[in-house]
């Protein structure tokens, strides 16, 4: 299973959208997707369409060691698609396990033993990727999934301050493979909200291509009324409106991620 987590620092950048929608666009192509709601809001899981009186047991439980991942797995409306979902209770994780060894592998063990246990099942039953949906910052809880990650994947709105924020993720990122995971790699960035009728949208798709080359992605996510009322819905947009330009934008994503991930096997 490949462990890819979406982080970004700042908020608003399309971070959860990104998330419900890769994973509902590689489940529609035949992959078996994990969602892994790691941020407080539980934002993803809201827009999944689950409720939170049925979140009995959360990723707070995971992450304190009280249950396993196969055990806080719900199914969605998405054929192919499981969520671990996320309650405020994930508030306090960081207060209650600064003090343990293991603090920034909490994650990583979980997931380790969730491997494990998959091994006894069918293989048309197992999952092929985890995605992790991270808070807004860079805390512990976002530690915790780039050390558990095989990739990052990197969420950018196309905006003025899009870049700075970009290189303190980089920064993190370097620290986290110097420290804590050897092998974590960015897989790619997608840049998001783009609105083709901004000139300072095409400045800053320019300014991040020229900066960061072929890790950004091919496909550019574009500002779409479609995306932002598909989770008032609690459905991906790609439920929501298959045929509209954010849907179609999703599912070219996860082709790409795809076809990175046959060429990241071959390398």
């Amino acid at each position: 299973m490949r462990v890819l987590v979406l982080a970004n620092q700042k908020g608003g950048v399309g971070k959860t959208t990104t998330a419900i929608n890769l994973g509902t666009a590689l489940a529609a192509i035949g992959e078996k997707v994990l969602l892994i709601d790691l941020d407080p809001q539980g934002n993803a899981s809201t827009g999944l369409g689950v409720e939170r009186r049925s979140r009995r047991v959360s990723t707070y439980d995971v992450m304190m060691g009280a249950e396993s991942l196969k055990k806080v797995l719900q199914p969605t409306a998405v054929p192919g698609l499981s969520i671990a979902p996320s309650t405020l209770d994930l508030l306090g994780v960081e207060l209650e396990i600064a003090g343990r060894k293991d603090r920034a592998l909490r994650l990583k063990n979980a997931i380790a033993r969730f491997v494990e246990d998959q091994q006894s099942e069918p293989s048309s039953e197992r999952f092929t990727y985890a995605l992790v949906d991270c808070p807004p910052s860079l805390n512990l809880l976002t530690m915790n999934a780039m050390t558990a990650a095989d990739s990052v994947v990197v969420p950018l709105q196309c905006e003025f301050f899009a870049l700075e924020g970009l290189s303190q993720l980089l920064a993190t990122v370097d620290q986290v493979r110097s420290t804590l995971n050897p092998a974590l790699t960015i897989h790619g960035i997608v840049l998001t909200m783009f609105d083709s009728r901004n000139s300072l949208a095409a400045q800053v798709v320019a300014d991040v291509r020229s900066f960061m080359g072929d890790k950004v992605y091919d496909t550019v996510i574009p500002r779409n009324v479609r995306i932002s009322e598909a989770p008032s819905h609690g459905k991906p947009v790609l439920l929501y409106d298959l045929k509209c330009a954010g849907s179609q934008a999703y599912l070219k994503l996860a082709s790409e991620v795809i076809q990175r991930e046959r060429l990241f096997r071959a390398a």
